[in-house]
Parts: C-alpha cells; structure tokens; sequence
C-alpha cells in the first residue's frame, strides 16, 4: 500500500538527513562535486531542500545581488489587468491544500499572490500565465519566504526554462517536439503509434512540462525532480518524461484511436511506480539512456528552426 511505500521512504529520508547534514556541517556551502550530485539524485531533505535549490540555481546569488529588489516591485509599480488576471486565479491554486485555504491559519494566498505579481512586473515580457500559480506554490511551501519562492521562479523561468511562459511559450513548444524526436529515437514502436493515430505532442505531455509535473505526479516524486531540475537544469523534465513512457510502452501501443493513446497517457502518471519515489529517481536515470545537454541544445535548434520555417 501506498501507506507501507511511504514509511519504508521515511526511513531513507531519515539516513539521508544524516548525511546531507554531516556534508553541509563539513563544508559549510554548496560546491558543484560528483559527490554533490549524487546527493542531489538521491533526493534533498526537506530541512536543506529550500537552501540547496537557492545556492544551486543561483537564486541565491541574485538575491544578495539585489537587496530589497523585490519590496521594491510590489510597491512601485501597478498594473490593474495584471492584478485581476492572478487574483482569478488564486482559489484555483491548490483548493484541496489547507495551506491555500482561505479559513487556514496560515493561508499562503497573500504570499502567493505578492510572489506572482512581484515576477509580473519583473518580467513584463512573461507577465502572468496558468501554471506559474502552481509552481509559485509549491516554491512558498518549501521555502516559506516570498523572497526566496521570487528569485527561484527568477531561476526557473528566466535561466532553466526560458520561453516556457512567454507569450508564443516557443520554449515549451520546442521542448515538446524535442522530446518527439527523442521518442522516435529510443522508443520507435510509441512513435509509430502517435504517427498513425495523429497526436500531437502537445496533446498529451504539455501539463507535464508547464506545470513541471505539479498535479500530474505524487507531490514527492515532484519534490525529488525538482532538486535534479534545479541542480541539472531541464534535460531532466526530459528523462522523466521518456522514463514513464518507456516504461509503458506496451499500454500505449495497445491504443487503437486518438482518445484510447490520451487515456494512456493519463494512466502511466498514476500507479506505484511513480508513488515509489525512490527507485522512481534511479530509473530516471537509467531507463532513457544517455542524454547529454548538447544532445539536447541540438535537437532544440532544430525543432525551433522548424517553427521558424511554419511562421515564415
């Protein structure tokens, strides 16, 4: 039961808070070693989670760069359409998490809503888009400070993710079609499928990437993709998504029409092999085989260079 998976993880949890201490007690900061990432994949305890994705994504670096930067965005600027348009979207951020509710003690819906509207007039170019309430959201569960959730969704979308959230979101798109052609390149048999029943990419894996799996896998599972893609960068989005498609090959190949390849989709991010984290994060970086970031950058250039050829 998903109950016995969860008290088997905490006592990984609870050796892993061990050592992580023991490394942070001995060296103090956060250096890029072997040893570090190896960590890193082998998930970060929630008591150091907040700190390693600050110093690791350089959200850290920026918020000492820029004291008081982000009072000074909720205070000098006021775009009313930009207030509205994340006001609608707060009650719909979370409804079932007590610390989104409005009766809780420590509702986290003022935090939320500074923390979207500070990156709005940050970025103008990105404003707001559905999705960033939820990873603002996640970001203030874990760092509990509206400062931090700020610089790291700086991080995140600035850095890690660009495009993913401006308006053409060219960034997701690419990516998407970027994950298409690594799909017919290591697990030929699903291409096929999704070539003869003529689904698009975007049909059925564009939650997963906007919404960097919130509400599509357990919250854990997420927690630990999130320390690699804050340490790694993107390419793990990536072998997340060819580890749960790989590993169900046979459920999509057994699609015979359109609807029947969107119901697997949804099936293959349910099950205990996401609710069991841990060796969940190990086949990630198995399973897919090798995927190395100038694979990636390539095959970026030429799925974007496509849609340049679609717009022209």
């Amino acid at each position: 039961s998903y109950e016995e998976l969860m008290s088997e993880y905490l006592i990984i949890c609870t050796r892993r808070s061990i050592k992580w201490s023991r490394l942070l007690k001995d060296t103090g900061k956060v250096q890029r070693t072997v040893k570090l990432k190896r960590y890193v994949r082998k998930g970060i305890p929630n008591e150091h989670r907040a700190f390693i994705w600050m110093t690791a994504s350089g959200a850290q670096e920026q918020l000492e760069k820029n004291p008081g930067y982000y009072q000074s965005m909720l205070v000098t600027y006021n775009d009313s359409k930009l207030v509205e348009t994340i006001r609608t979207d707060l009650n719909r951020t979370f409804p079932d998490n007590v610390l989104f509710r409005k009766s809780s003690d420590s509702c986290l819906q003022k935090s939320l809503f500074n923390v979207l509207l500070a990156y709005g007039y940050h970025n103008p170019s990105v404003g707001y888009c559905q999705g960033m309430n939820f990873i603002a959201g996640y970001l203030l569960i874990i760092t509990k400070d509206e400062e931090k959730s700020f610089w790291l969704m700086d991080a995140l979308i600035g850095r890690i993710l660009p495009d993913y959230y401006s308006p053409a979101m060219l960034g997701l798109k690419t990516d998407q079609e970027a994950l298409g052609e690594l799909v017919k390149l290591k697990i030929p048999r699903v291409w096929q499928v999704m070539v003869k029943h003529n689904v698009m990419w975007t049909l059925v894996v564009s939650r997963w990437f906007i919404c960097l799996y919130i509400d599509i896998l357990p919250v854990e599972t997420v927690m630990r993709i999130w320390d690699c893609l804050f340490y790694e960068g993107s390419k793990i989005l990536f072998r997340v998504a060819l580890t749960l498609i790989h590993h169900n090959q046979a459920l999509i190949e057994r699609a015979k029409s359109l609807p029947d390849v969107c119901q697997a989709f949804k099936e293959l991010t349910q099950g205990p092999f996401v609710e069991d984290c841990h060796p969940f994060m190990q086949k990630i970086f198995t399973e897919p085989g090798s995927l190395s970031m100038a694979t990636l950058t390539k095959l970026r250039a030429t799925c974007r260079g496509r849609f340049g050829e679609e717009e022209s």
